[in-house]
């Protein structure tokens, strides 16, 4: 009886070890199958990667670059699918990185230079716009965490003229939202730590260049560091010594003053005035 019970139980086991390993193979080839067709509705085009990383002001070379396999529906905008679309020229056009690029990734047409530009000023101002440089020390300049890309907030600190004599002193803001293109002679944003810079170049319109000018040559200009998700547009009055302590100006008020009519009369070797009613 014994032998009959141990014998059912070792087919009952054998059984349910035979059904689990069944079980675990469908599983597995179900698995498989989904993830092959979902492989298959994937589109895929190609794009070109950086094989190593690639710094400011390199230039790129065929040998830099490969061809990945990309999802079309995550294709960034801005690459390029092929060696002809990179070297429209041939392969020994100049075309200059502008922003570092990783090993793996894209390489997008706004992170390097058109065919045979270089990696100078030209090649990252915006059409219509001008470079200008702006002095700075450790204190007008945010104390160095100023990078190229930043957007700025400029404030002149000057002596205020009425008329033609001299005020007190007056800071105004100027200029807002400057894009700041280079630190010194540095135009790549891939400095590493707070670096305190003597001169800011920003990227601005013809028309504020004299404004410019005119206000660092008149008086000191001081930067303000807009966040990178501020839209909000800086609009501050004029700030002089009066309005900085809370000094408010009290004007006198004239007191109207009665008038009064007199006659002189001689009292012997004396002049000697008498009120009198004024009649008009």
């Amino acid at each position: 009886m014994r032998m009959v019970f141990g014998l059912v139980l070792l087919i009952g086991v054998a059984l349910a070890g035979g059904a689990v390993y069944l079980a675990r193979g469908y599983i597995s080839e179900h698995q498989n199958a989904l993830a092959e067709q979902r492989a298959q509705n994937i589109e895929l085009t190609q794009i070109i990667v950086a094989k190593e990383p690639l710094r400011y002001g390199e230039q790129i070379e065929l040998s830099d670059v490969s061809l990945v396999k990309w999802p079309v529906v995550a294709l960034p905008e801005g690459a390029f699918q092929a060696p002809e679309e990179l070297f429209s020229r041939g392969e020994n056009e100049l075309r200059v990185v502008l922003r570092a690029i990783e090993k793996g990734e894209p390489i997008l047409a706004v992170k390097v230079t058109e065919p045979g530009q270089n990696a100078g000023l030209t090649s990252t101002l915006t059409k219509g716009m001008r470079a200008f440089t702006i002095n700075v020390d450790v204190s007008t300049g945010v104390s160095g965490f100023l990078r190229p890309g930043d957007t700025v907030d400029v404030y002149w600190t000057g002596r205020q003229f009425n008329g033609n004599r001299n005020g007190g002193d007056v800071t105004k803001l100027i200029d807002t939202r400057l894009k700041i293109i280079a630190i010194d002679q540095q135009a790549s944003g891939d400095l590493d730590g707070p670096q305190v810079a003597r001169t800011i170049t920003v990227e601005v319109r013809p028309q504020q260049v004299a404004k410019l000018a005119h206000a660092q040559n008149s008086g000191r200009l001081s930067l303000a560091l807009v966040g990178a998700e501020d839209d909000t547009v800086a609009n501050v009055n004029d700030v002089d010594q009066r309005a900085l302590l809370g000094v408010v100006e009290e004007v006198a008020a004239e007191v109207e003053q009665e008038e009064v009519c007199t006659i002189r009369t001689r009292r012997g070797a004396e002049v000697v005035e008498i009120p009198i009613p004024c009649t008009n």
